[in-house]
């Protein structure tokens, strides 16, 4: 049972016989307790009187997938199957906060054997798995006083994707990729790629590439072209672990790896290489291997999408354990983690040399901008500086044990560390080194 606001002005309005009556002689407070126990009752039977608010069913229409900050519209369907009344009164659909739906409850007109739609707009503001167990039913009376109140289970889940914003860089880089692999005028030509064809030498041209047994055959020198290796694996680690947590710009590190490892698995797989994803910290998160083509970023935002960050430290020798059972063979491993200090960092340092040995290893950290100080800067501006200053100090000391390692880091902020490791693919496609 509920009560509606009209129970209160009708109390309210009881003021006025109670003035009456007293003035007339008759207690003031016996009045009141009267017309309060008169309220009370009218109450009680009016909620008696309202339909049965359990007799309602509910039928969910939802889309099972939405971008993260996309509207979206999900729909209730109430039918009013086994009431031989109306049903009104309100509903509500039990979301949680983070889904985003309006505060507001929906009012309802049912006549018996008909149903109604409820369109309830939502606007996740969280990434992952968003869920409503129930619907609670509100069935006013012939009053409007009170009336009954039912929760109906109807479970309805919406997975909530990556935004995958970083896809703004893609067209420029899929042209790069597209001259690289010889459908423009650019040949590219090293120590590592496929042999495409033979033209003829020009000056300036890499005497490594002439083929002599084609010039032997012919009136001139000829020279042989390459173009970029297929089928090349491209292995993206993303770190899940307690340093992933940590807030960087509007959102948190991992949500920045996430971006920079759909950029790099958009443009590899258009590249013709084979893209495997592993999200670790002591177990495993995530994995998508073996799929190709255009079904690979459905599949990389479908396993991202629930995933986050555990207050636990990572388990390298684990994760990279893991990186050989995906594949036997990587080319290019990306390792998207936050080594911020030495001391923390030993132990992914001590195991990286190991699969630095087989595969040319990238460690992207997200890292946040530094804003210049104030003119007039005061103690707490100064120590935040100093703190900026002295974890960008820490981060070179591990980016030179990475190097040392045989690993290559690049660190920038969230919105530029997804192009950066994509023109850094781009590059080592172009040297012929991957």
């Amino acid at each position: 049972m509920y009560v509606t606001g009209r129970l209160p002005l009708l109390l309210a309005l009881g003021a006025v016989p109670v003035v009456l009556l007293s003035a007339a002689g008759v207690d003031a407070w016996l009045a009141a307790a009267a017309w309060v126990l008169l309220c009370l009752i009218a109450a009680l039977g009016d909620a008696a009187a309202a339909p049965d608010p359990r007799r309602i069913t509910v039928q969910r229409r939802l889309p099972r997938r939405v971008l993260l900050g996309q509207a979206v519209r999900a729909e209730l369907v109430l039918r009013n199957g086994a009431n031989d009344r109306t049903v009104r009164g309100r509903v509500r659909d039990a979301w949680q906060p983070t889904a985003g739906a309006p505060p507001e409850r929906p009012a309802i007109d049912i006549p018996p054997g008909e149903s109604r739609t409820i369109a309830i707009p939502l606007l996740p503001r969280r990434r992952g798995e968003l869920r409503s167990r129930f619907v609670v039913v509100r069935s006013d009376g012939p009053l409007r006083l009170a009336g009954r109140q039912a929760r109906i289970d109807e479970p309805g889940a919406l997975r909530v994707l990556p935004p995958f914003t970083a896809r703004r860089h893609l067209p420029s880089r899929l042209a790069r990729l597209r001259e690289l692999d010889g459908n423009t005028s650019v040949q590219v030509r090293g120590q590592g790629t496929e042999f495409d064809s033979l033209r003829e030498y020009v000056r300036g041209d890499d005497v490594r590439s002439i083929d002599w047994r084609a010039t032997a055959r012919s009136s001139t020198t000829m020279l042989r072209t390459w173009r970029p290796e297929r089928d090349r694996h491209v292995v993206i680690v993303i770190d899940t672990g307690r340093t992933a947590a940590a807030r960087v710009g509007d959102g948190v590190r991992m949500d920045a790896a996430m971006e920079a490892a759909l950029l790099l698995a958009a443009l590899a797989t258009r590249a013709g290489d084979h893209v495997h994803l592993l999200m670790f910290d002591r177990t495993i998160r995530a994995r998508v291997t073996r799929v190709d083509g255009p079904g690979l970023l459905p599949a990389l935002v479908d396993a991202m999408a629930p995933v986050e960050p555990q207050l636990i430290d990572t388990d390298w020798d684990a994760a990279f354990a893991q990186v050989r059972v995906l594949t036997s063979r990587p080319s290019l491993v990306v390792l998207l983690t936050a080594q911020d200090a030495a001391e923390a960092a030993r132990g992914f340092l001590g195991s990286l040399p190991a699969l630095a040995r087989g595969a040319h290893v990238l460690v992207g950290a997200v890292t946040d901008e530094q804003e210049p100080l104030p003119e007039r800067p005061d103690a707490a501006d100064v120590y935040r500086a100093a703190a900026i200053e002295r974890a960008a100090q820490d981060a070179a000391v591990v980016a030179a044990a990475i190097g040392r390692a045989g690993g290559e880091a690049i660190a920038a902020t969230p919105e530029d560390l997804p192009p950066r490791i994509a023109d850094r693919y781009l590059a080592l496609k172009a040297a012929g080194r991957l």
